[in-house]
């Protein structure tokens, strides 16, 4: 049976082939004939326009990125310093900071050996105790002070000029 199969399949390639053969004499003729033709010309290439000159006179202007009433000097002073406020890189970062502070919500609170601690859900619906020296959110959020109805955290945030500024922020009991 694999013999005849065989020749059955050589056979039905010899049709197919011879088919493709016929009926492409058009296609040499109409090739043949646009190559005979004279090409049409081609458009000739626009001129070049050259773009007028504009020479800028507001050198002595103020700096549009500067604030007003303060110089450079001052901003690189307050940016630059060094000093002052800022998070501590060698710290080590705890579960609650790889939350939004706004996606973290206090479900309640907790007493323990005198202890204050309140109850923070994340937005997996995970519930975890945190008390004052803690962190939480993404700003460098330090735990405050916790209290039977409210949180407050203090987040440190970038000026935009390279320093670091204080923001209080409560995060209060979720209401039911």
């Amino acid at each position: 049976m694999s013999v005849m199969m065989r020749s059955l399949s050589i056979l039905m390639l010899a049709l197919v082939l011879v088919g493709c053969e016929k009926g492409t004499g058009d296609l040499r003729d109409w090739t043949a004939e646009v190559r005979q033709r004279e090409p049409e010309p081609i458009d000739p290439i626009p001129p070049v326009r050259t773009p007028e000159v504009v020479s800028y006179e507001a050198m002595d202007a103020r700096d549009p990125f500067q604030l007003v009433g303060r110089s450079s000097e001052e901003d690189e002073e307050i940016a630059g310093d060094g000093e002052g406020l800022r998070p501590d890189p060698d710290r080590r970062k705890e579960y609650l900071e790889e939350f939004p502070l706004d996606t973290l919500e206090m479900v309640g609170t907790l007493e323990i050996d005198e202890n204050q601690y309140a109850l923070i859900q994340d937005n997996e619906n995970v519930v975890h105790r945190v008390r004052d020296g803690n962190y939480m959110g993404q700003n460098h959020g330090l735990v405050l002070d916790v209290q039977p109805g409210h949180v407050e955290v203090r987040e440190l945030v970038q000026d935009g000029r390279g320093g670091w500024v204080e923001r209080r922020v409560r995060v209060t009991m979720a209401e039911d």
